[in-house]
């Protein structure tokens, strides 16, 4: 397995000459309901992230735990979250450093929704001014088409719900009090605006985590694991569509 923090320098400049995958893993720290703890988004996209780079052989970076969890304002205690302009500002500056380490290559998997325009805003500053850094951003949660089937099982906009809730108890049940667990409607459907969390939600729950299960979990996180590792190995191999500056 190859974590960044866990490489020596030359060990980083030996897995960027290899043509290594970087891979960053971006999650949040906010609330999940009365029966999730708060980091459960990085532990979500550090163990998937974790999983697929054992399989690949790529280098993980140190999970970006803090997210963009404006939506959940300070209604409930638990939310640790950035702004928008800071989570881009965070992600681009990674980029030009794992470029400066010798990687033409980065990958962000992300497990949290709004993490998404920050994100991809990053990685369009980078591919302008780096343009020699190859870049991609996928989540979890619609990595496949299989994978978004999982996720939106219970709710069209789901938080903490059975997905989420199933694959904590796979990898980490001592995080999950399913005996505080409750249900609760997704009221987004058919609405075409959108409503901070505490408008749509009074357990700050959307979904069905009440019938969540080690089992479910266990298939849906396999599931997008292997979504993570096949993206990974394509992306090693993969060349420019172009020769070098579009000469012929």
């Amino acid at each position: 397995m190859s974590i960044w923090s866990d490489l020596t320098r030359d060990e980083v400049g030996a897995a960027a000459r290899s043509g290594a995958v970087a891979v960053l893993p971006v999650g949040a720290v906010e609330q999940h309901g009365p029966h999730l703890a708060t980091g459960a988004d990085a532990v979500l996209a550090e163990h998937a992230a974790k999983a697929a780079v054992e399989r690949t052989g790529d280098v993980m970076l140190p999970v970006l735990a803090y997210g963009c969890s404006l939506g959940h304002t300070e209604h409930w205690p638990g939310t640790l979250s950035l702004s928008v302009s800071t989570l881009t500002s965070m992600v681009s500056d990674i980029g030009r450093w794992v470029h400066s380490s010798g990687f033409t290559k980065l990958i962000v998997v992300n497990s949290h929704a709004t993490n998404g325009p920050p994100c991809q805003s990053a990685l369009l500053t980078l591919r302008y001014e780096v343009p020699s850094l190859r870049t991609r951003f996928v989540s979890l949660y619609d990595i496949t088409a299989q994978a978004a089937a999982g996720y939106l099982a219970d709710a069209d906009d789901p938080h903490a719900n059975d997905a989420e809730t199933s694959m904590l108890l796979h990898l980490a049940p001592e995080l999950v009090h399913s005996d505080r667990a409750v249900d609760e409607a997704d009221r987004s459907v058919g609405r075409v605006l959108t409503y901070p969390m505490p408008e749509v939600t009074l357990s700050g729950v959307v979904g069905r985590p009440t019938e969540a299960s080690a089992v479910t979990g266990k298939a849906l996180f396999g599931d997008i694991v292997e979504a993570i590792t096949d993206l990974l190995i394509r992306a090693r191999a993969e060349t420019d569509p172009l020769p070098h500056g579009g000469e012929q």
